[in-house]
């Protein structure tokens, strides 16, 4: 039995009664009538567009001769019969491209078209801007249009983005075909762009011929096939389905502007030509009374046509035709700026314009303002208010830049606010949610003005007193007078952020404390203090501070107990002399550090910068402190980068300022042992392996803990897989880590004069504490690293608990030590809690990788959680096999694992599970299945699994048993099962291990939607 005539004996088998087999290819070449039946079906199967490439396919497969070498495609009547039923089946769609395109991949259709021009009697060899088709006959002239319409499509196609398609999962060599055929692709578009100039001038000569035009039907096609009728009527005037000269016409003109327009970006007075092809398409349609023949995407015209327009500037704002968008770009063009402000506020109550549109329009000017044009931010800001009173009304979000906009607005833009409100409105009636959304924007708009007169403005306006009851306006209006301070600090002149007053500027203090004190003698210091904790702008915290030491001495660095900075410095900052000085480094510092917690790392550059600048003036080892500080923060907001998918590696001078740091000598500087400790992880992170192995002094090793990690498990990863005379860096990072796992014995004497031992967790044995070993390998995100970490507590983990039957796998194992010399001294529950931590935190940075899913389930299987296990052994399979429509590598499912899932079914009670699954294993596991099949009491669907085995023995065992308890119905399906044809021990080795295959895909599925 041949293998295709299997799979049809097959889906004859599993098929559901009733359901028609699929036409093959082959049957269309033994019934000459079948096609035309096939294709008058409502929903044919295959559609038309799968048999044009299975047609194809067969006609176009290479030969192979008695000498076994590829040899072309045969020219012979079966192939060119398959071609002409190609050809049948695109006149049958009536040759629109629209169709074919999205049907058939560029090489395919590229050969459906090349054997159109060859049916059609296209002169060889002659290029085809040399031939004049006023002289050809019709239905040759018409395979020339429609090859080159096709040319200028596909270049313009090719152009747009499109997502990758994958390959399936049961195609043998996919990857190859994918790969050939990009590559054909690549090769067939590199031919049409060089030829795009002679195809634009084919089809700009065929919109001048003014006859109508002919394309072959199914009918002059068969003719063709017939030599003797060849010649006749197939080359007259009247053969082939006639097209007009306004439909074909209206055609090209389409395609012609599609190709002018792609063409326009690099050159724009081309789209002044595009334009005019789709004027003359417009009016075309208009003309015509059927469009059978014309197939294109009117709104993708329009779309054209507006994009023409306002690129050439043919609009006229007062053409009653014109459409918003057209006078939107005209205005701008003519420069008449207040105009398209107006337009805006009109389009509020209309909403003609989209919100993408009107956005585009506002960052059209922002570009023209960062290029440098004058007098246009005024224009920005009214836009900018525009679109947010149109947001408003539509329940949308305000834009960020309408929130700076209201940081420090004048009056006048207060003002234009509330005219665009008010203007925004319906006049006669406007609609509840609208109110409503106005009310709400009104309310946000005076808790955003700090400056208490702007308040006034809006709340004393007739729209607020309209849309506001009574009560809302009182509350709101005493909200804000108490929120504002009576003093205008923004009013006042503000010195430069450096202008720290120091001892000999008493004087000028004193006077300014003195005019503070007349000046404001009601201000609230709560106030002030409440806009200091909430400013993040380093200038505003200094003038807040000036505000307050004249009003109070008192150390202001304490009024927020959330502000911390590192013990390490507070003596430093405390030591300082002037008390603004000190009130101003500690907040900035505290504010800065608050901030790279919550990654904000933008303010926090901003003010480490001004507390550099600041202590630079009288502490060089302050400077030194904050110039550590701004690293960490630059280390930190890399990392952060690449933690969220940034492939893009830390730049030279930020490595080379942690080498810097690394090996930094000065004495007496308060150092944070974090700023080492992340210094270490990142080089680690970005493989500055030679580094840490090779240019690290000896004596830097030897005093910073964090190195010398660093220095062994970079070196490891170095000679990782290597020989035994390279374990020797593996042997010292076992010992560290052995250490740092141990705790101390101390040996005391009982009362019974009998010596015991005492144990005392977390000793300083190790070079780290564990807690804090653990935190710093929550730093490093490098795979190699994290997986010699794990590979190292896996082997460690096996040891303390010394149970050869339930050990942890993972990779690389042989590198480590098999034994320790005094495993008393180990923290079992230590190393246990640690590698269950580490590849939890592995998992979360790659929850895909096979190998630490594989560990993470072994630990829970060796802790009894079977379900948890289960899930993961079934994740780590489906990772390496696209969810399982490939096989799982077998260096994934090996025998133990297998055998680890076989027993988490088991002791979940799904006996049934442990029948299919015993016949995963290299040699079926038959007294495992049997006895799980004997089971009466199962949990799982039991004879729901019975079509995944396919081990005849099994099967029978199952017949056996089922007829044996006298259940019946339960036989018969283990009856239908083995009776399954492609199950039949006489069949080949390779159809029974395909049979095998994809019983073991479905079956991992079903468990996968089962356990996941």
């Amino acid at each position: 039995m041949s293998a295709e005539a299997a799979d049809r004996v097959a889906a004859v088998t599993s098929s559901r009664p009733g359901t028609p087999l699929q036409t093959s290819w082959f049957e269309f070449l033994l019934d000459d009538s079948l096609l035309e039946k096939h294709l008058q079906k409502s929903n044919p199967d295959p559609a038309p567009v799968q048999l044009i490439i299975q047609f194809l396919e067969q006609a176009s497969k290479p030969s192979v001769n008695e000498q076994n070498q590829v040899q072309p495609p045969a020219d012979n009547r079966r192939n060119r019969t398959l071609k002409l039923l190609a050809l049948k089946v695109a006149a049958h769609m009536k040759w629109d491209l629209e169709v074919l395109e999205k049907g058939l991949t560029i090489p395919v259709l590229n050969m459906l078209l090349n054997e159109l021009l060859c049916v059609s009697k296209v002169p060889p060899g002659v290029k085809h801007v040399d031939l004049d088709l006023s002289t050809l006959p019709p239905t040759t002239a018409m395979a020339v249009i429609i090859y080159n319409r096709w040319a200028i499509r596909t270049i313009v196609l090719s152009s747009f983005p499109e997502k990758q398609t994958k390959p399936g999962p049961h195609q043998i060599n996919m990857l190859n075909i994918v790969q050939q055929e990009k590559e054909m692709t690549e090769n067939i578009l590199t031919v049409l762009k060089e030829q795009a100039a002679d195809s634009i001038s084919v089809l700009e000569g065929a919109v001048r011929l003014k006859k109508d035009f002919y394309v072959h039907t199914m009918r002059t096609l068969d003719l063709l096939a017939a030599d003797t009728a060849a010649n006749g009527e197939t080359e007259s005037s009247t053969a082939g389905l006639r097209i007009s000269a306004d439909e074909l016409h209206c055609q090209v003109h389409y395609d012609l502007g599609g190709i002018f327009f792609h063409q326009g970006c690099t050159d724009l007075p081309i789209y002044e030509k595009a334009r005019d092809h789709f004027r003359q398409t417009k009016e075309l349609l208009k003309k015509l009374d059927s469009t059978v023949h014309v197939h294109l995407d009117e709104k993708r015209l329009a779309g054209y046509w507006n994009a023409c327009r306002a690129l050439t500037g043919d609009c006229d704002p007062s053409d009653p035709q014109t459409t918003p968008y057209d006078q939107i770009n005209s205005l701008i063009r003519a420069h008449n700026y207040p105009a398209v402000i107006e337009a805006f506020i009109k389009d509020n109550i209309s909403r003609s314009l989209p919100n993408h549109f009107r956005r585009s329009v506002l960052r059209e000017f922002l570009y023209k303002v960062q290029q440098g044009e004058s007098g246009l931010d005024e224009v920005c800001h009214k836009l900018c208010v525009c679109n947010a009173v149109r947001d408003t009304l539509e329940g949308e979000i305000l834009s960020v830049r309408f929130q700076q906009l209201l940081l420090k607005p004048s009056k006048q833009v207060v003002d234009f606010i509330l005219e665009v409100c008010t203007r925004s409105l319906e006049k006669d009636r406007p609609s509840e949610a609208s109110r409503r959304n106005m009310a709400n924007f009104l309310k946000t708009l005076c808790e955003s003005l700090e400056d208490l007169s702007l308040v006034f403005v809006v709340s004393s306006h007739k729209l607020f007193m309209e849309l506001l009851k009574e009560e809302e306006r009182k509350v709101l209006v005493e909200q804000m007078r108490k929120r504002s301070a009576t003093i205008n600090l923004s009013a006042k002149p503000l010195p430069s952020f450096y202008d720290i007053p120091g001892l000999s500027d008493k004087n000028r203090w004193r006077i300014h404390k003195i005019h503070c004190h007349s000046a404001s003698a009601s201000v609230n210091i709560g106030q002030l203090e409440q806009q200091l904790i909430l400013s993040l702008e380093p200038r505003r915290i200094r003038q807040i501070l000036i505000e307050l030491h004249g009003l109070a001495e008192r150390p202001f660095w304490r009024v927020n107990s959330k502000w911390e900075v590192p013990p390490d410095y507070i003596n430093v900052i405390l030591g300082i002399k002037d008390n603004l000085t000190k009130d101003l480094v500690y907040i900035l510092m505290a504010k800065g550090l608050h901030c790279i917690s919550i990654k904000d790392f933008a303010h926090a550059r901003q003010l480490f910068s001004a507390c550099l600048e600041l202590v630079t003036e009288f502490s060089p080892k302050l400077r030194q402190v904050m110039l550590n500080e701004i690293l960490l923060l630059e280390v930190r907001a890399h990392e952060a980068m690449a933690a969220e998918g940034s492939k893009e590696r830390p730049p030279p001078d930020l490595v080379s300022r942690v080498r810097g740091y690394l090996e930094m000598r000065i004495h007496d500087l308060p150092l944070r042992q974090v700023v080492g400790e992340e210094c270490v992880a990142f080089m680690l992170n970005w493989r500055e392996n030679d580094y840490l192995t090779l240019q690290v002094s000896p004596s830097l090793v030897m005093n910073n803990p964090y190195i010398k990690l660093g220095q062994l498990l970079a070196s490891t990863c170095k000679e990782l897989p290597g020989p035994k005379e390279s374990r020797r860096t593996a042997k010292e990072l076992w010992d560290v880590v052995v250490q740092i796992c141990s705790i101390s014995i101390q040996h005391k004497r009982n009362s019974d004069g009998r010596i015991g031992l005492i144990k005392q967790r977390e000793s300083s044995m190790g070079i780290l504490h564990r807690s804090k070993f653990i935190t710093f390998t929550k730093k490093i995100r490098e795979p190699l690293v994290l997986t010699t970490l794990i590979s190292l507590f896996v082997r460690l983990h096996s040891i303390v608990r010394d149970d050869i039957v339930n050990e942890v796998t993972a990779e690389h194992l042989s590198i480590w030590p098999s034994s320790l010399p005094n495993i008393q001294a180990v923290d079992v529950e230590a190393v246990a809690v640690t590698v269950k931590e580490l590849v939890s935190y592995a998992l979360t940075l790659n929850p895909n990788n096979q190998s630490w899913l594989i560990t993470q389930a072994d630990i829970y299987f060796v802790t009894n959680q079977y379900s948890a296990a289960l899930n993961l052994y079934l994740q780590a399979g489906a990772v390496c096999s696209d969810f399982f429509t490939k096989a799982v590598p077998p260096d994934i499912y090996t025998d133990q694992v297998l055998k680890r899932m076989i027993k988490c079914c088991s002791m979940l009670n799904c006996h049934t599970q442990v029948a299919v699954l015993c016949q995963f294993l290299r040699e079926v596991d038959y007294m495992t299945a049997f006895k799980a099949l004997q089971e009466q009491n199962s949990h799982d669907a039991m004879d729901s699994f019975y079509d995944y085995i396919w081990d005849v023995t099994i099967l029978e065992y199952l017949t056996h048993i089922h007829h044996k308890r006298g259940e019946t119905e339960k036989r018969q399906i283990a009856i239908k099962a083995i009776g399954q044809t492609e199950l039949n021990t006489s069949n080949p080795e390779e159809v029974l291990q395909l049979a095998a295959q994809k019983r073991k895909k479905r079956f991992l599925q079903a468990m996968a939607k089962l356990y996941f």
